[in-house]
């Protein structure tokens, strides 16, 4: 097998550069990655119609209307992240989203949260949970997962699961 130059230095590039990220402590002070402090937990309805996880969702907002999650299947520092979520204000989210696809893709966080199973981690002010709660209810989520179970790779598949007790909107 031979190898240029070239893809030499770039294996020896990767190479290296997968070392240092390895071992690079977590980013702080102005990075996107900062502050996904909220802790929440909740199983997903997997595209093949089975429950998956439960998911641990790292959350924090982006704006007055919108909170964005990680997603990942453990607390364990090296879980691999499998997804997203968005939390989006409900009139946002039903005023900029048709309603086929609205009822395809996203799910009320009202309904997810009164099935139960949903849990809100790390905090033991139960005023506090309630209050996240009720903050949530508010919005409408829709999940990405981007690393299918099973796989030992993210393959590109991209998968849009919905919340365990997802309810059709006819408004």
């Amino acid at each position: 097998m031979s190898y240029s130059i070239r893809s030499m230095s770039f294996i020896a590039l990767t190479s290296c550069l997968f070392v240092v990220l390895m071992g690079t402590p977590a980013m702080s002070n102005g990075s996107p990655a900062d502050g996904f402090g909220l802790h929440v937990q909740a199983p997903h309805m997997m595209a093949d119609g089975q429950v998956g996880g439960p998911f641990h969702h790292y959350c924090k907002g982006i704006s007055a209307e919108i909170i964005q999650c990680l997603l990942f299947p453990s607390t364990d520092p090296k879980a691999p992240l499998v997804g997203v979520e968005y939390f989006v204000a409900k009139d946002l989210a039903r005023k900029e989203v048709p309603l086929i696809k609205w009822n395809r893709n996203f799910h009320d966080h009202e309904v997810e949260i009164a099935t139960g199973r949903v849990q809100i981690l790390d905090i033991d002010d139960e005023n506090k949970v309630k209050e996240i709660a009720a903050a949530a209810a508010k919005t409408d989520g829709v999940i990405y997962h981007l690393w299918q179970p099973g796989l030992k790779v993210p393959d590109g598949t991209v998968t849009i699961p919905n919340s365990v007790g997802h309810k059709f909107r006819t408004e």
